[in-house]
């Protein structure tokens, strides 16, 4: 092995030390990207760090602060350090400081304040600084950061449950529980993941839904903590008719009800129990899902969970704003009465299925999980 080939990949090495850092931020950094840090010298960490909260030490800063003597460092991050002054002071500025010598990037910020000016202030204080070590990894740490970033709007993911034969509820609107007890902790991880839980009115009254994260479901160490901060709750109701006694409005955290056509009263009462009200333009009789992305981008939501029937999902889907679908099956069949797992009337012949590619197949107790994205969508 060559010089350069050893140190490519000690790179690689402490780059996926830093990944894996970052991953432990990952139910608690909302709105910021998940971010890991190492500081290597002469072959052996000397302190690490991660971004642990908004508003809080970065993972540099945290880094640094386990060490006393950093100069001549490398530093490997997994997200370009910042160069603005935003909750906390510029992560770049605290490197030069310190007398870091070296900073390996996993990838370039996308955000307009930093996007290559971390990297360049860096340079120009006389630091090598190499980026795309694990990039891959490293991109797919933040997709919705990266993608609020780029296309003014969060990641949305599709989370489904359905029969062996793609059946997701029983033409009443029954669907509880199609899945078993491991699937629905997966599903609880995916909302304390998340910045937002989209459901529609009808899927909420049918199952008097709480759209909350769970502790006891969580199937984590630290499910209490990660549980005191719930997930925004977006019902859409285009007409006002979520009742007043609803489960949903009695949870801590927020429950947003988004509307088009307004009745003072009915909005009143709902403000009463405890909802926050949000009229929003209508696109053919309902809610204009890009208005409301529009909306979540301003609220800086990163990662949205969509957890619906199949008319909503399949008109997210036709609006092109799923960006990954995760399918729990059952080893269950429901019949030729159940409804179905996504409606789209649009699609009549093979020429307009739309492809999907999967990123991950797994077992989860006795039901299966399915993770894919519609091809040609980005990570």
């Amino acid at each position: 092995m060559t010089f350069t080939e050893s140190h490519q990949t000690s790179d690689a090495y402490f780059m996926a030390r830093a990944i894996r850092l970052a991953r432990k931020g990952h139910f608690t950094t909302f709105p910021n990207p998940r971010v890991g840090c190492v500081l290597v010298k002469d072959g052996e960490i000397i302190a690490e760090g991660w971004h642990k909260k908004a508003g809080e030490g970065h993972a540099e800063v945290n880094a640094l602060a386990q060490t006393s003597d950093a100069a001549g460092c490398t530093a490997y991050v997994t997200l370009e350090p910042c160069s603005h002054t935003g909750r906390t002071p510029p992560c770049s500025d605290a490197l030069i400081k310190a007398g870091v010598s070296r900073v390996v990037i996993g990838m370039q910020d996308t955000n307009p304040l930093v996007a290559g000016n971390g990297i360049r202030k860096l340079e120009a204080a006389g630091i090598e600084v190499l980026s795309g070590v694990c990039e891959a990894d490293a991109k797919a740490l933040n997709p919705g950061f990266i993608q609020r970033m780029t296309l003014k709007r969060p990641f949305v993911r599709a989370k489904l449950a359905c029969s062996l034969d793609g059946r997701t509820a029983m033409a009443s609107g029954e669907s509880q529980w199609i899945t078993g007890p491991s699937a629905r902790a997966q599903v609880q991880q995916l909302r304390a993941g998340s910045s937002a839980i989209i459901s529609g009115v009808d899927s909420v009254i049918a199952d008097d839904s709480a759209l909350t994260v769970r502790a006891e479901q969580l199937n984590l160490p630290d499910a209490e903590q990660i549980a005191k901060r719930q997930p925004l709750r977006v019902v859409l109701d285009s007409h006002l008719r979520l009742p007043e006694n609803a489960k949903i409005l009695q949870q801590p955290g927020e429950t947003l009800v988004v509307f088009t056509e307004s009745d003072s009263d009915k909005q009143a009462r709902l403000e009463q129990a405890g909802a926050v009200c949000l009229q929003l333009p209508a696109e053919q009789g309902r809610v204009s899902l890009l208005a409301l992305m529009e909306y979540l981008n301003q609220r800086e939501c990163n990662d949205v969970l969509l957890e619906t029937g199949a008319t909503l999902a399949g008109a997210f889907a036709e609006a092109g704003l799923i960006d990954e679908l995760v399918v729990f099956m059952a080893p269950t069949l429901m019949g030729d009465g159940a409804r179905g797992l996504l409606h789209l009337p649009g699609i009549t012949k093979m020429a307009d299925q739309k492809r999907l590619t999967l990123t991950d197949c797994r077992m989860v107790g006795a039901d299966m999980m399915i993770t894919a994205r519609f091809t040609g969508k980005s990570q």
